[in-house]
């Protein structure tokens, strides 16, 4: 029986909601998987639905607390009916992950087209908003009000690698996108945190090994760490009570160059 049915919500013994993009693989999978296991009931958005279902297969006996969603987040529409499908399942939302995203092509800046730029910019940025616009809608609401957003920001919000400009211009405007959620959501308990994130092992980073384009021109191999360790930071920001927030976490393999110091 669902939190609709029953009106029932976390803060009186009703399990938590949340919802992750991209929970298909990397990031997402690792993200949704951990809340999963750490009891919350767990939306999973992404474009293929095989991969999803992958996701939620890993959970094992908490996979009956997952629901894959096949969803499109560049697309209003389709975003309209992730959410309502939560909705539908569940009645509340008490967590959005806006982690879906891709890096595109590297290209010289004056090279890059205006396809792949709209491609990326669509994905990670707009398809953030149009998630954040329905989770604002819901927890405004709902009772009781309130929830959190946590943005994946990438330590691309703050330094660039070379040949990405549409990559870095995204990641850099989702946090002035943070900043703006948190701000618009305090009269409503609802909280807007990011998490930076350098060289997690994912398929987006599986290249580093061998090596990639550093600042100097250089090619050089880069250090991963392992996913899980950015799947409990945001288990840790998640478990928080809405009246405290982490606004910004960076979370990187400690060797990893070219972000701290000069590269």
């Amino acid at each position: 029986m669902s939190d609709q049915e029953t009106g029932s919500g976390p803060q009186d013994g009703g399990e938590r909601v949340a919802l992750v993009t991209g929970a298909g693989s990397g990031i997402g999978a690792a993200v949704a998987t951990a809340l999963l296991d750490a009891g919350w009931r767990v939306a999973l958005a992404g474009r293929r639905a095989g991969k999803l279902q992958e996701t939620a297969a890993h959970a094992g006996g908490a996979a009956d607390r997952a629901l894959p969603v096949p969803a499109d987040v560049t697309d209003p529409a389709s975003v309209e009916a992730l959410f309502g499908a939560v909705a539908q399942r569940w009645g509340r939302l008490d967590l959005l992950v806006n982690n879906a995203g891709v890096f595109g092509a590297p290209q010289p800046v004056e090279e890059f087209s205006l396809r792949e730029w709209r491609a990326v910019l669509d994905t990670n940025l707009t398809g953030a908003l149009l998630c954040a616009q329905q989770a604002f809608r819901m927890m405004k609401e709902q009772d009781p009000q309130g929830g959190r957003i946590i943005n994946n920001g990438s330590l691309s919000a703050h330094t660039p690698r070379p040949l990405s400009a549409a990559y870095t211009a995204s990641k850099h405007a989702i946090t002035g996108l943070t900043k703006t959620l948190s701000l618009e959501g305090r009269p409503h308990r609802i909280a807007c945190g990011q998490i930076d994130v350098g060289n997690a092992a994912t398929e987006m980073t599986g290249r580093f090994g061998s090596g990639t384009l550093q600042a100097d021109g250089s090619v050089k191999p880069e250090p991963v760490m392992d996913v899980r360790h950015v799947a409990d930071a945001v288990l840790y920001m998640a478990g928080l009570p809405l009246e405290a927030n982490v606004q910004f976490m960076t979370v990187l393999a400690t060797a990893m160059p070219s972000f701290v110091g000069r590269g």
